[in-house]
């Protein structure tokens, strides 16, 4: 049964969309808590913490990159075509997960800490790249591949809530100054984690190939046996990702993406810092206000319905401009001290978590679509290069990014273990806070004003490339039409489609707009 007979069911959607527990569990845990696990439990100055995540997520990022063009022609390899070229690593990425306990062990030195997060990290990206090619895999439908996404940032939202509301029941158990509470969460989440993306493999599939394209790859796979033909392929795999930076919508999405992601990351690297020394509170009462993430579960369901309607760019401009007012608020609580402090965080987290959540939702609902903006462009389907590329930047930069929060911490004075500190170094944590993650989502609303892509763009851009795979005449293209896939690849029309390069425009021949 090809996959346009199979139906996109809400069970199909669940199974698919499980495996970003993972991705809104783990990595909101990671970034809420390991930075101060480290420096807690771990006796880590703050720069010792940050290189780990640095480090790990800088290697990763490298191994991202390969992953993804991997994917892409696993199925030369006869386990990709037995199990697929994409969930062939979601299966056996599922154990693997239990490593994540390992992240959560108290009393051992810098090189263990080291090697367990680099681990972990290649092993969530083994999973994590592939499986973000199924939806642009399994339907070319909008409004099919949204319910995919929407459904799957939904159970994101569930796991983002769960890594924010477990932990703080488990500090409020065990006690703020139990390390133990931090392992048995690693140990429940692990396990959790392995369910979930076992599951995704049982619920998912794969474009069918067609006997043509089957026999190209296996002719490929013929002439790739050579070292020199290997060296050939590798250089080329290079080129490749640099080519998907001349789609002018990708190029737009990725900065979004890094800015805001970067922008989420650091508050929730330095918020549990604010909550404790800031204002003189505890970490219970941090992840108290962190699980108010809850509120992104329902809000979910009204994205998936706005990304239809409104389209990705607005929800863009919501979210950014809610999260800004909402850290001016921060900064305002801790100039002011008022004495309804637990209310007054608990309105302004509560406001933040749906803007957050709205951050969190869109950049992956939007990337299923990218692919088919590069096939006018190279007349390639290559989703596991974006993914890849997207995966690649988004850890150099959250590693940058949690590197510096350690570095300016320690700067500004921090010191490791200590009960309160210096009026320095807490200026240090609001002026993260606030200027630091304020000024990155800022950056991310003026780029949201000149996004493009949306449902009706898409519509139309998508039934283009049919009536150009069905022989229809480029010289016979709408006025209309040439302006909206001009404006999403960035390209003049005539270049497009098998032009005079080929389907890969040299950057001469972009459109020199904005």
């Amino acid at each position: 049964m090809s996959r346009k007979n199979k139906n996109i069911t809400l069970r199909t959607s669940i199974g698919y969309g499980l495996t970003d527990m993972v991705g809104g569990g783990a990595f909101t845990i990671i970034g809420a808590w390991l930075l101060f696990f480290y420096t807690t439990f771990c006796d880590l100055t703050p720069v010792e913490a940050g290189s780990i995540i640095a480090i790990a997520r800088i290697v990763d990022a490298v191994a991202s990159l390969s992953m993804g063009s991997l994917s892409d022609h696993f199925f030369k390899n006869k386990l990709g075509r037995k199990f697929g070229r994409r969930r062939f690593f979601i299966l056996i990425g599922s154990p693997l997960m239990l490593v994540y306990i390992l992240l959560w062990t108290s009393g051992m030195n810098y090189w263990y800490y080291l090697l367990t997060y680099l681990l972990f990290e290649i092993i969530a990206a083994m999973i994590l790249i592939p499986w973000e090619t199924l939806p642009s895999e399994m339907t070319e439908d909008f409004n099919k591949r949204t319910k995919l996404s929407t459904t799957r940032m939904f159970i994101s939202s569930a796991g983002t809530f769960l890594a924010t509301f477990v932990p703080g029941q488990l500090i409020n158990a065990l006690g703020k100054d139990n390390a133990m509470a931090f392992f048995v969460n690693g140990a429940f989440f692990a396990v959790v984690f392995a369910i979930c993306v076992f599951i995704s493999y049982k619920s998912t599939w794969e474009r069918e190939l067609s006997s043509e394209d089957q026999q190209k790859l296996l002719e490929e796979m013929k002439a790739q046996r050579g070292f020199k033909e290997k060296l050939h392929q590798l250089s080329q795999t290079i080129i490749d990702y640099g080519t998907t930076f001349k789609i002018k919508s990708f190029r737009k999405h990725l900065f979004i993406y890094i800015c805001s992601m970067t922008a989420k990351d650091t508050f929730n690297a330095v918020f549990v810092f604010f909550c404790v020394f800031a204002l003189n509170s505890s970490s219970a009462v941090a992840a108290n206000m962190l699980s108010l993430s809850i509120i992104g579960i329902p809000c979910t369901i009204a994205y998936g319905f706005l990304m239809i309607k409104i389209g990705p760019a607005n929800l863009f401009k919501v979210s950014f401009s809610t999260m800004i007012l909402c850290l001016l608020a921060y900064g305002a609580v801790f100039l002011i001290q008022p004495h309804s402090l637990i209310v007054t965080l608990f309105i302004i987290s509560a406001v933040y978590q749906i803007g957050r959540s709205m951050l969190e939702f869109t950049p992956w609902n939007v990337y299923p679509f990218i692919p088919d903006v590069d096939e006018m462009v190279s007349k390639q389907r290559r989703e596991g290069l974006f993914a890849a590329v997207m995966t690649f930047f988004r850890k150099s930069s959250t590693a940058l990014a949690t590197f510096l929060v350690g570095v300016v911490l320690q700067f500004g004075g921090f010191v490791e273990g200590a009960d309160t500190q210096s009026t320095h170094a807490v200026h240090t944590i609001v002026y993260v806070l606030v200027i630091g993650v304020g000024a990155l989502l800022l950056l991310s609303l003026i780029a949201a004003f000149t996004f493009k892509l949306n449902k009706e763009t898409h519509g139309i851009l998508v039934d283009e490339i049919h009536r150009l795979k069905n022989n229809g005449s480029k010289q016979q293209v709408d006025p209309k039409t040439k302006e909206v896939v001009e404006a999403l690849t960035g390209y003049k029309y005539e270049n497009l489609w098998g032009g005079p390069t080929n389907g890969t425009p040299t950057q001469g021949q972009e459109i020199k707009s904005s």
